[in-house]
């Protein structure tokens, strides 16, 4: 089955190691950016939401306009604005990048960072407004009809798009979380559900559970995307000496631990699920399975996306294909150093991915018997 890989669309050249050299908007880095992807393999890249970053929808259509190929995954709270608006802002994105628009959408896992933009509703309520929200979506996008929508948070009457989404019959959303609550609504709701990089048994295990209710609410199970740090060296040795460099300037960068890289994440006690559940394997241990170590997630608290894969092209590309094996379909990457990582990763890691899936879908299709 394909695999597809995810970048990073972001709109400067900041990171958890470096702090950014121009503007939160940089229009010159943002393309470079995405062209860079788009040059080295990649599938599609994220363009990401915070109280005070750049608007993502428009970084996103920036991109559309200067790209080919290149998929956008727009990221959106339903807390910024009305669903009938958000809708009608990914149809008409839609349209503008001729149907390479995938919706991502984030209920939100820190109630400070929520409240910086009004948002005081308490987190499982959060998650039961982020369900009607995506019901909204489905409807505005795919009925020709004016329709009623009567729930709890959104009410309106009477409402029909005159854009319509290029993607028939839809765009896909995309969602992620890590609580019982966001298991529920993304199984029940989701085309793409989005983890982060864990040890294997515990995103078995996740996969298991969203599988699971997806079966019993009657729909096909998502498709699966986890995400990573990768760090790359010509060999091990100096992939590990990059590993353990690329730490040493988060530290430098918080101050040993004391000072907040973002806004938006503090470095210890996180509220979100996905966060503790990071920081739980940190304390487990720094190294699991093939590749994957955590101490760059303990190291930013449990961030994000904040898990590495270190070693050679050969290792990660090993340790990616281990998460194909659960059943994972996008592998969503991005390196400290975003432009230059962004190009080595699809130099070195992504073909020899999509080598062995071919290889492997090949082998299948030979040894399959006819019905």
């Amino acid at each position: 089955m394909p695999v597809e890989f995810l970048g990073i669309g972001a709109t400067n050249n900041g990171t958890e190691t470096t702090p950014r050299t121009g503007p939160a908007f940089d229009k010159d880095y943002t393309l470079a950016l995405a062209r860079a992807h788009e040059e080295s393999g990649w599938d599609r890249v994220l363009t990401a939401y915070s109280s005070g970053s750049p608007d993502p929808a428009q970084a996103a259509a920036l991109i559309a306009t200067h790209t080919e190929r290149l998929q956008l995954l727009l990221a959106h709270r339903p807390n910024v604005s009305y669903p009938t608006f958000a809708a009608k802002t990914v149809a008409t994105l839609d349209q503008i990048s001729d149907g390479r628009l995938t919706l991502h959408v984030i209920t939100g896992g820190n109630d400070h960072e929520q409240q910086r933009e009004g948002d005081t509703l308490p987190k499982d309520q959060r998650y039961d407004r982020t369900r009607e929200a995506i019901q909204i979506f489905k409807k505005a996008w795919t009925s020709r009809e004016p329709f009623d929508f009567h729930g709890e948070h959104y009410d309106f009457s009477d409402f029909v798009l005159d854009v319509e989404p290029a993607q028939k019959p839809r765009p896909r959303i995309s969602f992620g979380g890590s609580s019982p609550a966001a298991y529920k609504v993304g199984a029940e709701e989701a085309d793409i559900y989005a983890l982060w990089g864990e040890p294997l048994a515990g995103t078995a295990q996740q996969i298991a559970t969203i599988s699971e209710l997806a079966r019993a609410a009657g729909r096909p199970v998502p498709t699966f995307q986890v995400a990573f740090r990768p760090i790359l060296g010509r060999t091990e040795e100096e992939a590990w000496e990059k590993a353990y460099a690329t730490v040493a300037r988060i530290q430098d960068r918080t101050k040993g631990g004391t000072a907040q890289l973002t806004r938006r994440h503090k470095l210890s006690d996180p509220e979100n699920a996905g966060s503790q559940r990071l920081l739980e394997v940190a304390a487990q241990g720094e190294r699991f399975d093939r590749a994957l170590w955590t101490v760059t997630a303990k190291a930013t608290g449990g961030a994000g996306n904040s898990t590495a894969l270190v070693g050679t092209p050969e290792t990660v590309a090993a340790a990616l294909l281990d998460y194909y094996d659960l059943g994972v379909r996008i592998l969503s990457a991005r390196g400290y150093d975003l432009l230059a990582d962004a190009v080595e990763f699809g130099r070195e890691v992504i073909p020899l991915v999509r080598a062995e899936v071919a290889r492997r879908d090949a082998e299948e299709a030979r040894t399959a018997v006819p019905a």
